[in-house]
């Protein structure tokens, strides 16, 4: 009996694979798979380990996916759709010389409402034309540089002290043109102290005279034609 069983377990049956055979070997000699499969054993199933990946590039070398970097793009030159000339722009200053320049803040007075309204704040400039020596006043608020103040200082003008301050002035003109057309205001002045108002007193007052000669004898030509 014991050769029949043995026969058994050894001979493989038609069309089992070598696969069977190799796990009918590992089992306990002489026991059939049915009897260990009972009691949890039998043959185990062979446990595919995942392949590794090959790297035959050598030690240190980076791998190209992660390294390639991105082409640089062509220079590429785009043609304006609209052509733009470059404007000078002029302020009518380009033929006059700055005879005084300081900062301050310009008010008008407002004779609806009869109170004092700001004008803006800026640089206040005295302006020299270079051919004719006539003096005017021009101020530009700042960033927009929008005229704020612009006129000739004329011999009929008194520059007043302003009531209650050391650093401010008034006086009246009857063709001031910042709005374009000439216009009767009455304006103010303030500066930061009194040093910079009475600098602006003096470089008034010079060019006050200045322009007396010069009105004064066109006023003479004009009379004698």
């Amino acid at each position: 009996m014991a050769d029949s069983a043995s026969d058994v377990t050894q001979d493989p049956k038609p069309g089992e694979t070598e696969e069977k055979k190799e796990d009918k070997k590992e089992n306990a000699p002489g026991v059939p798979d049915s009897v260990l499969s009972m009691f949890g054993g039998g043959s185990r199933p062979k446990r595919e380990e995942p392949a590794e990946e090959e790297d035959n590039e050598p030690k240190g070398s980076k791998k190209k996916d992660d390294e390639d970097e991105a082409p640089e793009s062509p220079d590429v030159h785009f043609e304006p759709l609209v052509s733009l000339e470059k404007v000078e722009v002029k302020t009518n200053e380009e033929f006059e010389d700055v005879v005084f320049k300081m900062r301050a803040k310009l008010f008008k007075f407002d004779r609806d409402s009869r109170e004092w309204k700001e004008r803006g704040t800026g640089d206040v400039k005295l302006l020299k034309h270079k051919e004719t020596g006539k003096v005017r006043i021009v101020m530009r608020r700042d960033k927009t540089h929008k005229v704020c103040a612009n006129h000739y200082i004329v011999p009929d003008m008194k520059l007043s002290p302003n009531v209650g301050s050391d650093r401010s002035w008034v006086w009246s003109t009857s063709a001031d043109v910042s709005e374009g057309e000439p216009e009767v205001q009455t304006l103010a002045i303030r500066f930061a102290n009194s040093d910079n108002a009475n600098l602006f007193k003096d470089a008034f007052l010079k060019a006050q005279k200045e322009n007396e000669k010069i009105f004064g004898t066109a006023s003479t030509s004009e009379s004698s034609a």
